[in-house]
């Protein structure tokens, strides 16, 4: 049986890629969404495509009437956003304010806490096409959950209700999580790119399909019988353990 919160009246901020899918999740399990901060006309599209019937709101009118403020805004923006809140006095005691960064575990919502706001983070780690796929793909995903061991519940709860996985991550860890997760898809994203050119230039008909199959097996190779395989006790590794390979060339021919 999966953990419920109760339904809740839930303001978005803003309508980006990540926001409006985990606010159509919510909302699929009855939750009320009751309006977006939509601040540039392609916010108003997405909010339209991904929300249908969600209204526009300013940023005052959503806080002033959620239950439960989802603050999905670049990072930069989270501190200035909550403290100018505060000090405007928007915030009550009894809310839940979420936000969405990796890099950040609770401390930055701290003028909200103050003000007795309970204060969770919450990031889905995957990539998102700002589409109703996306969606979709949450169920399954994995969240990073950081929040005092009081408010823990309420994110491990919302992320079951979008049918995902949670993993806790304490507050000091915050950081390091959002750089690992950000400094993998680079790689990857580069690694694979120049890939995909240079078999082009090897005159390949699909050069990102045979990529995406090879990197396909790589990858799953890797994380179920390497050094790291999921599962294993990686208590012994710390980040200054050397990863080496013993894989080269030859370990894509079966020349035997």
């Amino acid at each position: 049986m999966k953990a419920q919160t109760g339904r809740m009246r839930i303001g978005l901020i803003a309508a980006g890629r990540v926001g409006t899918a985990m606010a159509s999740a919510l909302r699929a399990v009855g939750h009320t969404i009751i309006g977006a901060y939509a601040p540039s006309p392609e916010a108003v599209d997405r909010l339209d495509a991904m929300l249908p019937g969600v209204p526009a709101r300013e940023i005052l009118d959503i806080v002033a009437q959620a239950d439960l403020v989802l603050l999905a805004i670049d990072d930069a923006e989270i501190a200035p956003t909550v403290a100018g809140l505060a000090q405007m006095g928007a915030w009550r005691a009894g809310q839940i304010l979420v936000h969405t960064s990796p890099l950040f575990g609770v401390n930055v919502l701290e003028p909200a806490a103050q003000c007795g706001v309970m204060t969770l983070a919450l990031h889905p780690a995957m990539r998102f096409s700002g589409t109703s796929l996306d969606v979709a793909r949450l169920s399954g995903c994995f969240f990073a959950v950081t929040a005092s061991p009081a408010i823990q519940p309420i994110g491990l709860a919302l992320a079951a209700e979008m049918g995902a996985e949670a993993v806790i991550i304490p507050e000091q860890s915050r950081p390091a999580y959002g750089r690992a997760l950000g400094r993998m898809c680079d790689e990857i994203e580069v690694c694979v790119g120049q890939a995909v050119r240079q078999l082009a230039e090897c005159d390949v008909l699909d050069p990102a399909a045979l990529a995406y199959a090879l990197a396909h097996d790589a990858l799953e190779t890797a994380l179920r019988t390497g050094p790291y395989a999921m599962g294993q006790d990686l208590s012994r590794w710390t980040s200054d353990s050397p990863v080496t390979s013993d894989c080269d060339s030859a370990d894509l021919s079966d020349d035997e």
